[in-house]
C-alpha cells in the first residue's frame, strides 16, 4: 500500500483514509426544526383547532430572541433553532395565521419532539464517522466538511505510467502512411487509470529502439508506481518491449486462459532509489488490452491505493444467444446491461467481439463471463462485471 498524504478535502476525493476520522463536532450543532411551521409545546396542541398568540418568528441562522410561553407559538423556518421552552413543530400546512398575524389556528396535533432535529442526530461529537480505509466520496466529502474537517489523511492516488510502444503508431493527426495505424491503446488507458482513481503519466510513444524504450522505462519507475504497456507480450514473437524487458526487469510472460486478453506479461524494475516498480504488459489488441487492465491491472491499482479493488458482479440474464466453442479459455463478452421490467438485470451483446474491434466495446458498460463450454442461450444466467454507470 502507498504512503499516507494529508490533503485539502476538495483535493481528497477519490482517495481512501489513511486513519479513522473522529468528528470533533455534533451534528446538527443545536436542536432544529425539520420543516417550515410553528414551535409549539406540543401539550398545547392536544384539543386542536386551537389558536395560539403569535410571539414572533425565527429564520435559520438567527436565534429566538424570546423564550415560548404556554398558550403561543413561533413562526420558524426550516434548520432555525428552537426556541427555549418549544418541544414540536406544526408544518405550515397544519395551521392558519390570523389576518392581522397577532394569532395562529392550529389545526393537527403534534407529540413532543414533531420535526425537530436534535443536536447530534446526524454525528456525535468524539464519535467514529469513519474508519481507515473508507473511500471518499462526495457524499463522504459532505459528511467531512459538515465536522470542519477541511484536512484529513488519506493513502495518496498512485502515479501510473502509460506508454505505447511501435514505428506504426501514430497520434500527430497526420495522413496514414502505408502500414501506420492510429494510436488508441494510451489513450485508452490513461483515461482508465484516472477512472481508476490514479493518476495516469503519459510517456507517450516509444519507437521500436531498445535504447529509447529502456530510457523510457527507467525514467517511468523513477517517476511512477507503476508502469503498463501494450503490445509485445505474445508468446514467441519477437517485439523491443519483451526484448528490453526481459534484459532489465525481472518478468513473468505468460498466457492466461481468458479470451480477449489471454497474453500477459507483469514483472518488476528497479528504480535507482532500488525500489521493485511493477510492470504490466498488456497485449496490443486495443480490446484485449482493455480486458486485461480491467480484470489484472485495475485490481492491483486500487489496491496499491486502499481501495475496493473489485468491480460488482451480478447474476444477469442473456437476452441474447452467446455462442461459442469449447477451447480451455473463460470468454469475457462485451455487453450492454439494464434493469428490465421484471425488476432483473438483462444484458445483450454490444456487437462483434473480435479482439480488435474497440467500436463495438466502447459501448459496453459490463463485461459477461461466458464460461469454456457451448456458451448460453437467451434467457440463460451468467456472472456479469459491471464496468460503469448504467440503468
Amino acid at each position: 500500500m502507498l504512503p499516507a498524504v494529508t490533503l485539502p478535502l476538495n483535493a481528497a476525493v477519490g482517495c481512501s483514509l489513511a486513519n479513522d476520522v473522529i468528528a470533533a463536532e455534533s451534528v446538527p450543532p443545536f436542536a432544529n426544526s425539520a420543516v417550515d411551521g410553528w414551535a409549539v409545546r406540543a401539550g398545547d396542541t392536544a384539543g386542536a383547532p386551537i389558536k395560539l398568540r403569535v410571539l414572533g418568528a425565527i429564520a435559520a441562522g438567527a436565534v429566538a430572541d424570546v423564550d415560548l410561553e404556554p398558550g403561543s407559538a413561533i413562526k420558524i423556518m426550516t434548520g432555525a433553532p428552537m426556541p427555549i421552552g418549544a418541544d414540536a413543530v406544526v408544518m405550515v400546512e397544519d395551521s392558519v395565521v390570523d389576518s392581522t398575524g397577532a394569532s395562529v389556528e392550529i389545526l393537527a396535533s403534534v407529540g413532543a419532539g414533531q420535526s425537530i432535529r436534535s443536536a447530534g442526530s446526524d454525528v456525535r461529537e468524539g464519535q467514529v464517522v469513519f474508519r481507515s480505509g473508507t473511500a471518499i466520496t462526495p457524499a463522504v466529502a459532505g459528511v467531512l466538511a459538515s465536522i470542519n474537517a477541511n484536512f484529513v489523511t488519506v493513502t495518496r492516488k498512485a502515479r501510473i505510467g502509460v506508454l505505447s510502444t511501435g514505428d506504426e503508431l501514430v497520434d500527430d493527426g497526420s495522413p496514414l502512411a502505408p502500414g501506420q495505424i492510429r494510436e488508441s491503446n494510451k489513450v485508452m488507458l490513461l483515461k482508465l487509470v484516472a477512472a481508476a482513481g490514479a493518476e495516469p503519466i503519459d510517456f507517450g510513444i516509444i519507437k521500436d529502439d531498445e535504447a529509447a524504450l529502456e530510457t523510457a522505462l527507467r525514467t517511468a519507475v523513477d517517476q511512477c508506481d507503476a508502469v503498463l504497456t501494450s503490445g509485445g507480450v505474445s508468446m514467441g514473437d519477437y517485439d523491443v518491449v519483451k526484448a528490453v524487458l526481459s534484459r532489465i526487469a525481472s518478468m513473468a510472460w505468460m498466457q492466461i486462459a481468458i479470451r480477449p486478453a489471454k497474453p500477459f506479461a507483469f514483472g518488476v524494475l528497479s528504480n535507482t532509489s532500488g525500489v521493485e516498480v511493477p510492470i504490466f504488459g498488456l497485449p496490443g489488441n486495443p480490446v484485449s488490452s482493455m480486458v486485461s487492465f480491467e480484470l489484472i491491472a485495475r485490481p492491483a491499482i486500487r489496491q496499491m491505493m486502499n481501495l475496493e479493488p473489485f468491480r460488482p458482479t451480478v447474476l444477469a440474464i442473456a437476452d441474447d444467444d452467446m455462442r461459442r466453442e469449447p477451447d480451455g479459455k473463460t470468454h469475457w463478452n462485451r455487453v450492454f446491461a439494464k434493469f428490465d421490467e421484471d425488476g432483473y438485470v438483462h444484458v445483450t451483446s454490444t456487437g462483434p467481439q473480435g479482439s480488435h474491434q474497440l467500436a463495438a466495446t466502447s459501448i459496453a458498460n459490463a463485461i459477461a463471463m461466458v464460461e469454456d463450454g457451448q456458451g448460453v442461450y437467451a434467457g440463460d444466467r451468467l456472472e456479469v462485471m459491471l464496468l460503469s454507470d448504467w440503468s
